[in-house]
């Protein structure tokens, strides 16, 4: 199997350079107040710190021994946010630590470069996804014709890349997921169902390979990655070493690789067990 560094490429600089670590966030690293699981009794909950804000309201959080954990690790190794998000959305999030060099937003769609996208990566993403998948239109009108009002609570196109729908999961029949997948595989797109939301992207749009190009230009000598859902499985896969929590789609389908660790904790818990893990893998 190829890792990231391989996929960088040859030379000294991988004995000698940083240990990138590329990691998902919600649900992996920050949670939002649905996703927390705490299973313990009130008293014995841990503190909590609010890292997203939208509308005036908290949206997510971490524990406050995670954000001491993360600090430490943006610190210390090249750390790159990895997550689905839109530019926007990603905006929102203000993580502990240093501000990151590299940002991956819209599924690898965009390489935030000191905050702002890199247009040739961008440009290298659509001439990809042009030639190897069908047209987002020709998803977008599928997911809007067949979903169920009864169930769909939103539909959205995020940065021209891909699209997704916020549902009631409680009404979503169990099978609807299944056949939009099988139809998707088709048409060179993937389905993920994450919380309220199942996302269609294109197979070419991947986390894996944005952070490869990352990897490229700091002469990483080791990438470590975390993430819980299926469109983080590509990711897991392609790093040195990887971790995923104990919920989650891929938790869920007991999916696991040989480089990557399956966290047994739940919840905002398994996003400190994470950190702590990548924090002793990169600098002991």
């Amino acid at each position: 199997m190829t890792s990231l560094t391989d996929a960088a490429g040859g030379g000294s600089a991988r004995a000698t350079g940083p240990v990138l670590v590329a990691s998902d966030l919600d649900r992996t690293l920050i949670y939002s107040a649905a996703a927390l699981a705490l299973d313990m009794p009130d008293a014995q909950a841990p503190r909590l710190l609010c890292v997203e804000v939208y509308e005036r309201k908290p949206l997510s959080y971490m524990t406050e021994t995670a954000a001491v954990l993360l600090d430490r690790l943006a610190r210390e190794t090249v750390f790159v946010p990895t997550t689905t998000r839109t530019r926007a959305q990603y905006g929102r999030i203000s993580l502990p630590g240093p501000a990151a060099p590299y940002a991956i937003c819209a599924n690898g769609g965009h390489i935030l470069v000191d905050g702002v996208s890199d247009t040739d990566w961008h440009a290298q993403v659509l001439a990809s996804l042009e030639a190897g998948c069908a047209p987002l239109a020709e998803v977008r009108e599928h997911l809007v014709r067949t979903a169920d009002p009864a169930w769909l609570l939103k539909e959205r196109v995020a940065e021209d890349l891909f699209a997704y729908l916020v549902v009631d999961r409680a009404l979503l029949p169990v099978t609807w997921v299944k056949d939009l997948a099988a139809w998707a595989e088709e048409r060179g797109w993937t389905v993920s169902l994450q919380g309220r939301k199942i996302y269609a992207a294109p197979k070419p749009l991947t986390k894996s390979a944005a952070v490869a190009e990352i990897a490229r230009r700091s002469g990483a000598r080791e990438v470590l990655t975390a993430g819980d859902s299926l469109l983080d499985a590509d990711l897991l896969l392609a790093g040195d070493r990887g971790w995923r929590p104990g919920h989650g789609e891929l938790a869920e389908t007991g999916w696991t690789a040989p480089q990557v660790t399956a966290v047994d904790r739940r919840g905002v818990a398994a996003g400190e067990e994470i950190l702590r893990a990548l924090l002793l893998a990169a600098v002991g």
